[in-house]
């Protein structure tokens, strides 16, 4: 897309589907709202083409701060109108994934999409350790000298930039996932993160609003993991 848009991908695709088309996934990468890039988890992408035979699309989204919000989020939404509109791609089953900041976009847009009544939704959105509320980076906590990797120093930052020509306290709807009014009507959410992660409780409230709004939501605590583990250890 212009500026930003889509990155690599893959295909693939099972046989016999309706009409040709396949699921489909988009996949938005993690780097704080301030960096990272398209190709960096290309082993996961085409691991998913693999094991699951669907096409995927991860996304080289613009960053603050050159890009603030709403620009990564716009590209985004750019990106997933793209991939459902695909001809192998059946437009009603496309997932949104995303890991950390990625996973701020992927939860933002499936907000918007809703609140503006859009007629084609992801019908399901994968959220690893996401990046969902400013708040995180404010403050101090009893645990702070556990978090490795992103640190609330680090939240700040990426907030900080992100977030330029904002209320940090009262911010615009979509740019903070986890302070949206309403969450009701949002499709299902698997949301994936370690208990020595910053972002556990933020992930555990928003699983916990999820639910009672009436979204089914899975959060999947990790013991002992810290923020971005599996891109230490990628056999964890």
């Amino acid at each position: 897309g212009p500026g930003g848009g889509r990155g690599g991908g893959g295909g693939g695709g099972a046989e016999g589907e309706a009409g040709g088309k396949r699921p489909a996934m988009l996949y938005l990468h993690g780097g704080g709202l301030i960096f990272g890039d398209a190709r960096q988890d290309d082993a996961f992408v085409r691991s998913v083409v693999k094991r699951l035979g669907i096409t995927v699309a991860s996304v080289q989204y613009r960053c603050a701060p050159q890009h603030p919000f709403p620009t990564p989020l716009d590209d985004a939404e750019e990106a997933f109108i793209w991939l459902a509109a695909q001809p192998s791609v059946d437009p009603e089953r496309v997932v949104i994934c995303g890991n950390s900041a990625g996973g701020n976009l992927a939860a933002a847009l499936c907000q918007r999409l809703h609140a503006r009544g859009a007629a084609v939704r992801p019908c399901f959105q994968v959220l690893t350790y996401p990046m969902l509320d400013n708040r995180s980076a404010e403050g101090s906590g009893p645990h702070d000298d556990k978090f490795r990797i992103w640190d609330r120093a680090s939240n700040a930052l990426g907030w900080g930039h992100y977030l330029q020509g904002c209320d940090w306290a009262d911010p615009p709807p979509f740019s903070v996932p986890a302070r949206a009014d309403d969450t009701s009507g949002l499709p299902p959410a698997w949301i994936g993160v370690g208990d020595l992660d910053l972002f556990y409780p933020e992930c555990d409230a928003y699983a916990r609003r999820l639910r009672i709004a009436g979204v089914e939501a899975d959060l999947v605590r990790v013991g002992g993991a810290y923020h971005g583990f599996e891109t230490v250890d990628p056999e964890a």
